[in-house]
């Protein structure tokens, strides 16, 4: 656990694109429009200020997705086994102690989700066993575990984790003591997940 506070220059941004948009009929569920942008343009706005690199995992459309400024980290296999996989490209990807993770279908993410994160496991209680080494944003209607900050040292567990065919986000996260850190507003983790939810909503102000 750190000792002292995780910097922004600490924490890689993440942003889990890789999956097969089956609720949008195989559409790249990033790249649909929202609002005017495409959905992971709106992520990457409210995310890079909250971190000093940025990555975005994707198994497809690279090169569209490269667009948006930030390297492109695609999943150790080609089977699409869920948001697990890509925290796991990411963390081997990443030049920081830290990722970030975020969903590509939320325009609204909290935009200090990484301080509150950060700021919990900097805080975290001394002689805690395990020392937690991941912490993920809850809301009162419950948790929101693919927001996450994780550690960089969880890779080979996490590689081990999908070997032995576990998929389940919150599951994984709970092997390692992480911590939920609690937002009031539910709306910041608004997720698009169907083609009428690109048409049912308005945007916020920032």
């Amino acid at each position: 656990m750190p000792t002292s506070p995780i910097s922004h220059d600490a924490m890689t941004g993440l942003i889990l694109a890789g999956g097969r948009g089956q609720r949008m009929g195989g559409r790249d569920k990033g790249l649909q429009m929202f609002a005017g942008q495409p959905l992971v343009a709106h992520v990457v706005a409210r995310l890079r200020p909250q971190v000093g690199a940025l990555l975005i995992s994707a198994n497809r459309n690279g090169d569209a997705y490269g667009a948006f400024g930030a390297p492109i980290v695609a999943d150790e296999t080609p089977d699409f086994p869920g948001p697990l996989a890509g925290m796991l490209a990411g963390l081997r990807a990443a030049r920081t102690d830290y990722v970030l993770t975020v969903p590509c279908d939320a325009p609204y993410l909290p935009a200090d989700l990484g301080e509150r994160l950060a700021a919990t496991l900097s805080g975290s209680a001394p002689g805690t066993t395990p020392a937690p080494l991941a912490a993920y944003a809850a809301t009162a209607q419950g948790p929101h575990p693919v927001f996450a900050l994780l550690h960089r040292s969880l890779a080979d567990d996490l590689a081990a984790a999908l070997a032995s065919g576990e998929r389940r986000v919150r599951a994984w996260l709970a092997r390692h003591n992480a911590v939920q850190v609690h937002f009031g507003d539910e709306r910041p983790f608004y997720n698009v997940n169907t083609l009428d939810d690109l048409h049912s909503d308005t945007p916020r102000a920032p």
